[in-house]
């Protein structure tokens, strides 16, 4: 019997959203059968996805099956530090509120838990309060500066002029702003994503955290909001569990529980550093051996040191002490679980960025690159924004910001994880960047441009500038914008 020769017809359709399990589900067996997916979403309608997914996901890791469904989550009243966390995937889209064009003057200050009701809430009130006020005293006479200095050209509307100067003040009284800061983060990830992140945020040693990946599993675990549907009349009360078998499974990760601290034990033993040396804000680092690339970046991750000195007393080691801070890296990992992210080495370009935690924040949604964050600490200072100086404010922002770091790195000696709430934005903050060429001339490219906050210019021209340095013939192809081209009413 002849086979019929005659080819399928082309057809390209979307189909309506689904539940993510079941969505998965379907499009995992599409890629099995010969079905059309009409044909595969009756017969997945018709059998358990549960089942499914305790097999093929949960028990024997096939992972890449929960790649094909995708959840909306909204994060809202969170603190500016539960949102750096929760932003901190790879495969990650979403955006967080805008510290650049929104007023976050009124919005209170998240406290975390464990100082409730204790003496220490009232000196961390305190402290955030002294931000707060800051933050809303200096915003009038600094857009009042910007008045005098950029008038309005005669095509531009007055509304669309009070918006940009305003949002060049934020940018200068951001600085103000600490971690406490509560903030709304809204994402789309798979599922894949989604346990991932529901399992670090259960690992980690903060409890607003840990509560927000409860939240999380609460939220698989129920239908979700559908406002939409019933804008549009939909009947309510119809949407099914958005990913239940999720939020059975999804647990703790005793490889990042046990790993970190280990390594920050043995960072205590075997780095006798000294003092932490001044660094550039930005500095490319020369080429090195992945061993020594590795070893240098897990120590980098738990303690306060530029790359540069950890990375020279890394050489002066054997293969052997080498291979053992690794080791303590690899020892509590699981079957399943994927290497730390301090594990992606080999790239060819490798900047150590020291910066003001508002720019980082910006630079932070960069996802073509591995980022290595230390963790956040007023111990490098603060910056200081040239406009403040010209809008007369100088001394009482210094002022501010002098008596706010006493304050945090003296209770960080007793309560540290309500210190790091209270590290306000102009602190500096030390990371480790890693990309390839393309992405280092996309972030000098882009984040170089008028319309960008000086800060994150300024590591971008540093960037292009240190590249152009070690590769003049590459760097000289990162069309770059000097910081000193401005345009204050271009957003």
């Amino acid at each position: 019997m002849m086979r019929d020769m005659t080819p399928p017809t082309r057809r390209v359709l979307a189909l309506a959203p689904m539940p993510p399990e079941k969505s998965a589900y379907a499009l995992a067996r599409y890629s099995r059968s010969p079905d059309s997916i009409e044909e595969s979403l009756r017969w997945v309608h018709g059998h358990s996805s549960e089942k499914f997914w305790e097999q093929f996901y949960f028990d024997y890791g096939h992972a890449s099956i929960a790649d094909l469904g995708h959840v909306i989550i909204c994060f809202e009243g969170i603190s500016e530090l539960a949102a750096v966390y929760i932003e901190d995937e790879t495969l990650w889209d979403g955006q967080a509120k805008s510290s650049r064009y929104q007023d976050f003057g009124s919005g209170g200050m998240v406290v975390p838990e464990g100082i409730l009701g204790t003496p220490v809430e009232a000196t961390y009130r305190g402290i955030a309060a002294r931000l707060q006020q800051a933050y809303t005293t200096l915003h009038a006479p600094i857009k009042d500066c910007l008045v005098r200095t950029t008038p309005k050209p005669d095509d531009m509307k007055p509304a669309a002029y009070d918006r940009a100067l305003n949002a060049r003040a934020f940018d200068v009284t951001r600085y103000l702003l600490p971690l406490a800061a509560p903030t709304n983060v809204g994402q789309v990830t798979s599922i894949r994503t989604l346990e991932k992140q529901i399992s670090r945020l259960l690992s980690l040693p903060v409890g607003e955290l840990r509560a927000v990946g409860e939240d999380l599993k609460r939220a698989c675990a129920n239908p979700p909001l559908n406002s939409w549907g019933e804008l549009s009349g939909q009947p309510a009360g119809l949407a099914e569990p958005l990913a239940p078998t999720l939020a059975r499974y999804a647990r703790p990760s005793e490889y990042v529980m046990k790993t970190y601290p280990a390594l920050k034990q043995a960072a205590a033993e075997r780095l006798k550093l000294g003092a932490i040396e001044e660094s550039e804000p930005v500095e490319l680092i020369e080429p090195h051996a992945p061993l020594d690339e590795l070893c240098a970046t897990l120590l980098y991750r738990v303690t306060a040191y530029p790359y540069r000195q950890i990375l020279a007393a890394v050489r002066d080691w054997t293969e052997k002490e080498k291979q053992e801070v690794i080791e303590v890296g690899l020892q509590w990992r699981g079957p399943y679980d994927e290497l730390l992210k301090e594990f992606h080495c080999g790239y060819g370009f490798i900047f150590d960025i020291l910066m003001d935690l508002g720019g980082w924040r910006d630079l932070h949604r960069h996802r073509r690159c591995q980022q290595v964050r230390q963790e956040f600490t007023p111990i490098h200072g603060y910056e200081t924004p040239a406009l403040l100086q010209d809008a007369g404010v100088l001394q009482p922002y210094r002022d501010t910001m002098d008596t706010v770091r006493e304050h945090v790195e003296s209770l960080a000696l007793s309560h540290p994880e309500a210190a790091t709430y209270l590290v306000p934005f102009g602190c500096r903050t030390r990371c480790l960047f890693k990309m390839d060429y393309a992405e280092a001339e996309y972030i000098a490219r882009l984040r170089s441009g008028v319309k960008g906050h000086f800060s994150y210019r300024k590591i971008a021209w540093l960037m292009q500038q240190a590249i152009l340095t070690r590769h003049p013939f590459l760097g000289a192809r990162i069309a770059a914008t000097p910081p000193d081209i401005e345009d204050s009413l271009t957003r």
